[in-house]
């Protein structure tokens, strides 16, 4: 198995409890964690049988930017399905996203939510 690791990418999204959030949008940084049945690649070096990360990329941007969640764990789990629908070799996703503007009398940096979807 192989492990391949797209940190900090910033997206422009429409995701919150509140309408206001859904409506006014604000940044959401991810992490996204692939890991792939097999070690395949180390043989083939094909980006078939690997992780394409701006691939990876395209696909986190548009479930972040182009659907709209209450929660951080619902959109995280919607991108790891995502992906494990359009990798057949993936195994496991894990998806952790931060929020740094949130409703919370207090300061804090930011909430984040990780959600981990497994191939059935």
């Amino acid at each position: 198995m192989a492990k391949v690791r797209i940190l900090n990418m910033m997206f422009y999204g429409f995701h919150g409890v509140y309408e206001y959030e859904r409506e006014q949008g604000q940044k959401f940084y991810i992490d996204v964690e692939i890991e792939t049945e097999n070690d395949k690649v180390a043989e083939t070096d094909d980006v078939k049988d690997g992780v394409d990360p701006a691939a990876i990329y395209d696909i986190v941007k548009d479930v972040t930017e182009n659907k709209r969640f209450q929660m951080l764990g619902t959109l995280a789990a919607h991108i790891g399905d995502s992906l494990l629908d359009k990798y057949s070799h993936f195994r496991a996703v894990t998806t952790r996203i931060r929020k740094p503007s949130v409703p919370i009398s207090g300061p804090i940096d930011y909430v984040e939510a990780e959600m981990t979807r497994t191939r059935a």
